[in-house]
């Protein structure tokens, strides 16, 4: 999967960009990151990964694990 980054002002209405972007071909989702609010990236990963051990999907979770720790490794 390949990802998009895009920088906006403040005054931008992220619902209205959000919606125009999940118009074009070949979009399957969208999401609103807020670099200024890291604690709400966090509750997703932890809902993501409480979702992974009621389904038992120990791998994937391992995997994910992984993938973070190799990438903090590699900004150092």
């Amino acid at each position: 999967m390949k990802y998009l980054k895009i920088n906006t002002e403040e005054n931008v209405d992220l619902g209205l960009l959000q919606n125009a972007i999940l118009q074009l071909k070949g979009v399957k989702s969208v999401e609103i990151i807020d670099d200024e609010n890291p604690e709400s990236e966090l509750k997703k990963a932890f809902a993501k990964t409480k979702e992974q051990l009621k389904k038992g999907d120990y791998e994937t979770l391992v995997n994910d694990i992984f993938d973070i720790i190799t990438k903090n490794n590699s900004k150092k």
